[in-house]
């Protein structure tokens, strides 16, 4: 294909990782923005997957991987080709907020996520003594930390949903700009090569 015929905006599909510590409702949260109900989840061993169609032809696949020591240790398996880093974070879970700000900041530190756009999913809003959005901005450091990239701290309750078509609309758009300016990168660096 000549690439005066390579339109914008062909970007038709992304890649979304969620990601946080175990218990944060990383499943619980995927199940309500696909399916819209409540849901009984268990522990994830291993990841889901599931693909959520967002606006005109645009297809997100989220990566659910489970957030158990153990499983964090194989999180860098699941970065390449990534478009959007959905991070979940249990505002209520005083005690476990150091833990997930230390694995956030790991995990940000990866070649493979450089640049990539971030959500910080502050959930389970509904429970009482929970953080909210600027706290959690606050102690995670995102200033700091996600200042080579587009980032946003959302707050939302997986159980009720509140937030989540906020948190899906924030990180469809991230993906899409962020998809757009690899595509547009590859082509640069494939024309530099002629």
């Amino acid at each position: 294909m000549g690439l005066q015929n390579a339109k914008p905006y062909s970007v038709k599909r992304a890649n979304i990782l969620i990601l946080g510590l175990d218990c944060a409702g990383k499943s619980t949260l995927l199940y309500k923005l696909r399916y819209e109900d409540d849901f009984l989840t268990m522990p994830t061993i291993g990841f889901n997957v599931d693909m959520i169609e967002v606006g005109k032809a645009f297809t997100l696949t989220f990566w659910d991987v489970g957030g158990q020591k153990k499983m964090r240790e194989l999180w860098s398996n699941f970065l390449e080709d990534t478009d959007g880093l959905l991070y979940v974070v249990d505002s209520s879970a005083k005690h476990r907020l150091e833990e997930s700000r230390r694995e956030f900041e790991l995990i940000l530190k990866h070649e493979s996520l450089k640049n990539v756009p971030v959500v910080v999913l502050a959930n389970k809003q509904d429970l009482p003594g929970a953080l909210n959005a600027e706290e959690i901005t606050r102690r995670f450091k995102m200033k700091k930390y996600c200042s080579d990239r587009n980032w946003y701290v959302q707050p939302c309750c997986a159980i009720t949903g509140q937030g989540l078509a906020e948190a899906l609309q924030r990180v469809a758009t991230f993906a899409r700009h962020y998809s757009k300016s690899k595509e547009t990168f590859t082509t640069l660096k494939e024309l530099s090569s002629f």
